[in-house]
């Protein structure tokens, strides 16, 4: 696909629109007032999308990484400019009404990139982001402006360190349940919230924003190991260097985003998630990402490709180790090598480098001996993918469960109903939840939420109460990477749609059987009808603003919780 012979000033196939001609003086005008100067006209023009702010150690050091991307689209020829778009801390809005907007941020971090871009016109996007959002967000604007662009992973947070042993945002979620529980003290619940976070960098297990970075990576979408860099290290300011530049070869090579998210390019991200085992988010994220790039891509992808790609990664919030130690012995690169050679990957898609995905790892070494981190392909932690996608009369749509073996693989207990996460928060910590429950949150999902809240802090007081193996959870709203224990989450349809999950009572009996991949309430047919014919849909609280229209928009979560269809 190389153009050979054309010059950058050939590159500038929407900023001439922007600057070229008699009648766009005013235009150059105003662009002379933020640093433009003649020559930069005729360059083309890269713009550089920063989710920098102080609202969270993830995205605070990213105004500093977009002046690292400037710096490589000028030496490679072209004119970078950054501009921002918003972020939101999910990790400090969890457990309240204030998460409800944190899915909300996805679609309007698309909206705003897709519009300023679009406006300005922009030839080409680096997009950096940190916080879980940032990512999908970025990459679906990509896949709708399809011009020549590279994203950008701002990095993971070193782990912070308590009693000699690594602990993060989870530990200290983890603790509050313990605290609860009278297992430690008021002194020992301060000492890991002060300790867990020691600096900039996203959530550092294999949560969500590490989950989403890697396949992004695997996509094709960023460079080779940007999702496995520390924060703040020299690695990272080249990575956003070179992402500026590998964005120009991509512009001369005519290589557009809808030219690597293919079919067989999510079938690779699916399988590098899997191996990881990621954040059950990955399935609404990357649903949602191949709706806008033209990609059908459905849950039963998800149970195709985990049905023959192995956990291997001994990551937390199941596993022991952290994100930033796998940095240590390689990063992603090598596990990925492992997966090419074993036929799970599709060597011949194309990635940002211009190169294929084979191409980019055929130098790459194994891991070095004796590590820990990452389990050979003939000794996994779980044969089988650890996301695993449930239907039965609770999910006739499907529902996304996140079984590593380490829970079990089949449970049946009696429905403790809650119609929303702070009431059975409340439960929780009081001890009301006991051995052979199924909490069930509800009127959580994407429209009944509205905003799908992730249930981070009962799965977390669920595992600091020590029931993590005795108690299952399952809800219409979603989970953070950092949950796991027996939960089930993006039932389909939602409660508020009038999703058998709206009718369910206490004492009710739940199964969730893994093997079989089924969820089901276990009441007479003639029960369920009768209580579906008393059953109302509750009034919205919400009727204005962004969550009101966001209610209005929204698909369910099996397809992605898109506002665009």
């Amino acid at each position: 696909m190389d153009r050979k012979g054309i010059g950058m000033s050939d590159l500038r196939k929407f900023s001439s629109q922007i600057v070229d001609g008699h009648d766009r003086a005013p235009n150059r005008s105003m662009l002379r007032a933020v640093g433009f100067k003649d020559e930069d006209f005729q360059k083309p023009q890269i713009g550089v999308v920063s989710t920098w702010s102080m609202l969270t150690p993830c995205n605070m050091h990213i105004d500093k990484l977009a002046l690292k991307a400037v710096e490589g689209a000028n030496a490679a020829g072209g004119k970078g400019i950054i501009f921002g778009t918003i972020t939101v801390a999910d990790g400090i809005s969890m457990g309240t009404e204030g998460m409800k907007y944190s899915l909300v941020s996805r679609e309007v971090i698309a909206d705003s990139v897709e519009t300023v871009s679009g406006c300005e016109g922009f030839d080409g996007i680096v997009a950096i982001g940190g916080c879980d959002k940032n990512m999908p967000g970025c990459v679906m604007a990509m896949a709708r402006l399809n011009r020549p662009s590279v994203f950008v992973y701002g990095g993971t947070i070193l782990p912070g360190c308590y009693k000699g042993r690594n602990v993060d945002i989870v530990s200290v979620f983890e603790a509050v349940g313990q605290h609860a529980s009278q297992k430690i003290s008021d002194e020992e619940l301060k000492e890991i919230e002060t300790c867990a976070i020691p600096g900039p960098g996203s959530c550092g297990g294999m949560y969500t924003a590490n989950t989403m970075a890697s396949a992004i990576e695997a996509l094709g979408m960023s460079l080779p190991n940007s999702s496995m860099q520390i924060a703040v290290s020299r690695e990272k300011e080249l990575d956003c260097f070179n992402a500026s530049q590998a964005v120009i070869n991509l512009m001369q090579k005519d290589i557009k985003p809808r030219d690597i998210m293919t079919k067989k390019a999510f079938e690779n991200a699916i399988t590098v998630v899997t191996a990881l085992g990621g954040s059950t988010n990955a399935v609404l994220h990357l649903i949602a990402i191949a709706h806008t790039a033209g990609v059908k891509l459905t849950l039963n992808d998800f149970t195709r490709i985990g049905g023959k790609t192995p956990v291997l990664a001994d990551l937390k919030p199941s596993g022991g180790f952290v994100v930033a130690e796998l940095a240590g012995i390689g990063g992603l690169l090598p596990l990925m090598k492992m997966l090419l050679d074993k036929g799970l990957l599709h060597g011949e898609c194309m990635t940002v480098t211009g190169r294929t995905l084979r191409e980019n790892l055929k130098e790459i070494s194994a891991y070095p001996e004796g590590q820990k981190i990452i389990r050979p392909l003939n000794n996994p932690i779980k044969k089988e993918g650890h996301l695993v996608m449930l239907y039965g009369n609770l999910a006739p749509d499907g529902a996304v469960a996140k079984i590593t073996g380490k829970e079990g693989l089949l449970f049946t207990g009696t429905a403790k109903v809650f119609d929303s996460e702070e009431k059975a928060l409340k439960a929780i910590l009081k001890g009301k939840i006991v051995k052979g429950d199924v909490v069930v949150i509800r009127y959580e999902g994407p429209r009944g939420g509205p905003g799908m809240r992730e249930m981070l802090s009962p799965t977390s007081a669920i595992m600091g109460k020590g029931l993590g193996k005795d108690v299952a959870l399952i809800t219409d709203g979603r989970f953070s990477g950092g949950s796991h224990g027996f939960v089930v989450g993006h039932i389909t349809p939602e409660a508020y749609s009038g999703g058998l999950l709206a009718i369910v009572k206490n004492g009710d009996k739940i199964t969730i059987d893994a093997v079989k991949r089924q969820i089901n309430l276990n009441v007479p047919v003639g029960e369920i009808k009768k209580r579906h014919k008393l059953w109302k849909a509750p009034k919205s609280k919400y009727t204005h603003g962004v969550l009101a229209k966001y209610a209005k928009l929204v698909t369910s979560a099996s397809e992605g919780a898109v506002t665009d269809k």
